[in-house]
């Protein structure tokens, strides 16, 4: 058994799939299952159960994941106290990045980071904004991408690295499509598509509306803004979508009101960084990534 049988434990647990862990570990799944085991082996223990086609946690794995996840912090303050102590920019960097980010901006800059420094290994994982936001609190991701919440925590570092329009939109063929000079108040008489109401996109929206008095009732996804942007196209009502995202299938509504979001990095300066990390958040203060 080895540090990687663990970081496969806790992936599986993250991820609530073997095949899913697998993906994200870059490795099979019948070596993801032989890890698994060995720690089942060593501990005599049952971690995962069947359930339908499926796993499920045993209560020793829930027992267990806390105790292996601190013990893997406390190993990674240890090799990043030694990389300072080298000066070496090396080893695995956890990085997290909502889908948007990860797929519309993240790529071009990470790639000269990556090519500047070859012996760092990026292990990203792809989250939620909040979620992300919230791993970063708890020591989880060292970094991460995402929307910036509308109210930023005091305890976190922040860099705003891109502006990103909102833009109000529907199918071309529906009926707001053809309007001219809209209001919200003409918007709440159809049907609102938003993701969901803790979502940072959806809180700049909402407080819109509130700062006009108005109180709508949106239809509310969990889906993701790749998502919510088919549901649009095809006439389920309409949106308010990253400019990023707009495509021949949507029309901008004609609506005198401007929203943006703001996207950029964030992480926890009271805990301790890798050299990795350091030189990262670096590269974005000095503008090079």
């Amino acid at each position: 058994m080895n540090l990687a049988a663990f970081e496969a434990f806790v992936k599986v647990m993250e991820m609530g799939s073997i095949s899913l862990a697998a993906d994200q570990l870059f490795i099979t799944q019948p070596a993801v299952t032989k890890r698994i085991h060995s720690i089942e082996e060593y501990f005599n223990v049952s971690l995962f159960e069947s359930a339908g086609r499926g796993i499920q946690p045993t209560p020793v794995a829930q027992e267990l994941l806390p105790k292996v996840k601190s013990w893997l912090n406390e190993l990674g303050d240890i090799h990043h106290n030694l990389s300072h102590q080298h000066q070496t920019v090396q080893g695995s960097l956890k990085l997290g990045t909502s889908h948007h980010i990860g797929l519309h901006h993240l790529p071009s800059y990470l790639k000269n980071y990556v090519q500047t420094y070859p012996q760092v290994s990026l292990d990203v994982k792809f989250v939620d904004s909040e979620q992300a936001h919230e791993h970063v609190l708890n020591g989880d991701l060292s970094i991460a991408f995402l929307t910036l919440p509308p109210h930023l925590d005091e305890r976190l570092s922040y860099i705003a690295m891109w502006e990103d329009p909102l833009v109000f939109v529907a199918a071309p063929f529906h009926p707001l499509a053809k309007m001219k000079n809209l209001t919200l108040s003409q918007l709440l008489l159809h049907t609102g598509l938003l993701p969901a109401a803790k979502t940072y996109t959806s809180q700049i929206t909402l407080a819109e509306f509130e700062k006009h008095g108005l109180r709508p009732k949106f239809s509310m996804s969990t889906n993701p803004l790749e998502s919510i942007r088919m549901l649009t196209s095809i006439g389920l009502g309409w949106s308010v979508l990253p400019k990023t995202l707009i495509n021949q299938d949507l029309k901008p509504l004609d609506i005198d009101i401007e929203l943006k979001r703001t996207l950029g990095m964030v992480w926890h300066p009271g805990r301790s960084q890798s050299k990795a990390a350091e030189t990262l958040i670096q590269f974005v203060q000095a503008g090079n990534i």
